[in-house]
């Protein structure tokens, strides 16, 4: 039997909250790279 698998719901299994700084981190970061394309092109 210590082969059978266990099954926890989701937040249990995250343990912690889950914010959401990574949609403000691509947000900026494609913000910064559309700008510096922009800038590539127009020199």
């Amino acid at each position: 039997m210590a082969d059978q698998e266990k099954h926890i719901a989701t937040d249990q299994a995250r343990s912690g909250s889950t914010p959401h700084v990574v949609r403000y981190v691509l947000g900026i970061s494609l913000a910064l790279a559309v700008i510096a394309m922009l800038l590539v092109i127009w020199r």
